[in-house]
């Protein structure tokens, strides 16, 4: 449902900057390993998430995003933080630019099979936010800042 609201304004817009909600888990198995995907476009290390369909509550997105993207079933979600501003901006392949406001959820318990979705993602990696070695964005490395501070 969002995309099509979200091509149907690109079309009037082009590639202008579009304001766009979305909803994050940061999920954390018993080891305290943060879930991470590694994004198919673009190599990005990630957490689960995306937009907002419209009418839909945010934490309900989180625990959709969650299942299309991991196979994981989010037993708990717990408010973690609101990110927006600069570090939130992002440019496609296509040059389609995007701000977002991230709202972030933490996930301890949680079931179902690890499955990445193939479309947009190409791993998922469970691992120590210590020792991260991968491309990151602005906005995930505050949160990964956020996590040490505040989760571990």
């Amino acid at each position: 449902m969002n995309d099509d609201y979200i091509k149907r304004i690109r079309k009037l817009i082009g590639h202008e900057p579009m304001l766009i909600p979305h909803a994050v888990v940061i999920l954390l198995d018993k080891d305290s390993k943060v879930l991470f995907e590694v994004r198919a476009d673009d190599g990005y290390l990630d957490f689960p998430g995306g937009s907002v369909d419209m009418g839909e509550e945010v934490i309900e997105t989180a625990k959709r995003e969650l299942y299309e993207e991991t196979g994981l079933i989010a037993d708990e979600l717990e408010l973690f933080d609101v990110y927006s501003g600069p570090i939130t901006k992002y440019t496609y392949f296509n040059q389609d630019v995007i701000y977002g406001v991230d709202t972030f959820y933490v996930c301890r318990k949680y079931h179902g099979e690890l499955k990445p979705q193939k479309e947009e993602v190409k791993d998922l990696l469970f691992l120590d936010v210590n020792s991260i070695n991968g491309k990151l964005s602005p906005r995930n490395k505050k949160v990964i800042e956020d996590i040490k501070a505040r989760l571990l």
